[in-house]
This record gives structure tokens, sequence and C-alpha cells, in this order.
């Protein structure tokens, strides 16, 4: 039988490590699974290194899960934590070259009420922090690919231009 030693200080780097992640994910869920505040249900669109794709009103871009049936959510429950629900309290709606026939809610985690465009239910990723992040784009996680959403309700299945995004639609920013 062959013995394993372990250093206090790896030992300390694994601990360490899982601490942070944890955090990372509570700290991401605990801002992003709420529904907005007033004014926070509105879908927009934004000009991001992937082109105009749909954003909630603070901004933050939201996103599609290819593994996800039409008006329903595959989404396990350990996927939320790393992907939550775009959750709105009242009806939302649409603003600046989003459809408002294609909003629609579905019943979410907790039995929120999750927003969904063209069918797709609507998520954050907890690895964007701020408005118009797209580090989600194109990750292979929880069993399927997520993408960015247009604003015809299509995956924007590409990389991230390396130019810089062209101004807002907007006065406040977002659309």
């Amino acid at each position: 039988m062959k013995r394993i030693h372990v250093t206090a200080a790896g030992f300390g780097v694994v601990v360490a490590g899982i601490v942070a992640l944890v955090v990372a994910v509570s700290s991401g869920m605990a801002t992003t699974t709420k529904p907005l505040a007033a004014g926070g249900n509105a879908l927009g669109l934004k000009q991001t290194p992937l082109g105009n794709t749909i954003v909630a009103a603070n901004g933050r871009t939201l996103y599609l899960f290819e593994a996800d049936k039409s008006n329903a959510s595959s989404l396990s429950r350990a996927g939320f934590a790393v992907w939550p629900a775009f959750t709105s309290a009242r009806k939302p709606h649409a603003a600046g070259g989003v459809s408002a026939a294609h909003i629609g809610t579905i019943t979410g985690p907790g039995g929120s009420r999750q927003v969904t465009y063209y069918g797709h239910p609507l998520y954050y990723y907890v690895g964007d922090q701020k408005p118009g992040e797209t580090n989600g784009q194109g990750l292979n996680q929880f069993g399927a690919l997520w993408y960015v959403v247009s604003s015809r309700g299509n995956a924007v299945a590409r990389a991230p231009s390396t130019a810089a995004p062209a101004t807002t639609q907007s006065a406040n920013g977002y659309w």
C-alpha cells in the first residue's frame, strides 16, 4: 500500500480554493437571483463585443441554455448557483429593440417568475460582474452550451470581437 503525504501548505491551498469558490457562488446568487428593483423588469439591448445582446434593466447580460425546451428550464439546482434565473416580480416589459410580444414568464426556482424571451428561459452568469460583460459566452456547463441572446431571440454562437463596443442606444447606458 502506497502512502500519500500531503503538506500543510498544499492542504491549505486546496481549502482556500474551495472556500473562495463557495463565497463567489454564494455572493453571486445573493445579488442576482432577487427580482430587480423598481423599473428593473425590462429587457433591453446593449452593444457588446458580441453585437447587440439582450440585457436586464441593470445592464447585466442575459443568456440562454441550449438544453432548455421552449418555455421550460432544464437547469439543475446546482446549475442555478452559477446561472441564476432572471426573475421579475411584475410583468416584464420591452425597451429599445426588444419585441414585447415575445417576452413571457415561466415558473422558476422556488416558485419565482422566470423571464423568457422567444420561449427561452433567461439567466445571468455569476462570472459577469459589470453591465455588458459576456464571460459566460460559449461555456459548456451543466450539460449544454450557454449563449447570449440576440434581439430576435436567437443564440449568438460566436466568439467576442476584439473591437471596442459601440456606444449604447440610450442616455441611461443600457439600451
